[in-house]
């Protein structure tokens, strides 16, 4: 998990404890500490549906089955005295689905707005280790010039994925697939993304050494350099 994602989820872990307290301070009679949180976790369990939302799935709970359970295990206790007691922990259990919702909402806008996914530099932020692995036997012999990879860092920009394009001029060349040369022959591994955003990206380099797709496994992103920074391998 990302470091705005852990903080977001103790902030929603942090509601529900003080609501749990809000609500046991005004109880007469108290119920016992550890069942109270067994029934706030139980409570959670619910019927959902998932819902597709910036890249990523959200549940919205629409079923207490949670709730369900633990009615019909306490109705019958103490002539339903004990799930009076537990109650309002149960469905603050169920509600708390809607709290982590809340936080499924935010946190990508709060990602973006930390980590752009604009910015190289999201994915691509120390490159002290990096190196460059051939994965085509078309690729030349090279080696990431990491100076100048650096010097460029901050001015590469992000472009649009040029698929159709790429795929024409693959298919027009009239040669066999396997006879092709690929456009992306290199990985760059080694390097790290920038810390806390969670983000583990698989990096592809293209044959000139200008061109850099990432892939994070929910989406793709190109970018591009002025300058080559692939150097002749040893």
């Amino acid at each position: 998990m990302n470091a705005p994602g852990i903080v977001l989820n103790i902030v929603a872990w942090g509601t529900i404890f003080i609501l749990a307290r809000r609500i046991y301070s005004k109880q007469d009679l108290k119920p016992i500490i550890w069942k109270l949180a067994v029934v706030i976790f139980v409570g959670l369990f619910s019927f959902s549906i998932n819902l597709p939302y910036m890249d990523q799935q959200i549940k919205l709970a629409i079923l207490p089955l949670g709730v369900w359970i633990l009615y019909g295990i306490y109705s019958r206790k103490e002539e339903g005295k004990s799930w009076e007691k537990y109650r309002k922990y149960v469905w603050l259990g169920f509600f708390a689905n809607y709290i982590f919702l809340a936080v499924s909402l935010i946190l990508p806008l709060v990602h973006s707005g930390i980590y752009p996914k604009s910015d190289i530099s999201t994915y691509i932020s120390v490159i002290t280790d990096g190196h460059i692995i051939k994965t085509h036997p078309s690729a030349a012999n090279k080696a990431l010039d990491r100076s100048s990879f650096r010097d460029q860092l901050d001015s590469i920009k992000e472009e649009p994925i040029y698929s159709e394009k790429w795929y024409q001029e693959a298919f027009e060349s009239g040669l066999e697939r396997a006879k092709l040369d690929e456009r992306f022959p290199y990985q760059l591994s080694g390097t790290e993304a920038k810390w806390g955003s969670g983000i583990q990206p698989m990096i592809f380099v293209e044959r000139d050494g200008k061109g850099v797709l990432i892939s994070t496994g929910q989406k793709q992103v190109y970018f591009r350099a002025e300058k080559t920074f692939l150097m002749k391998g040893e």
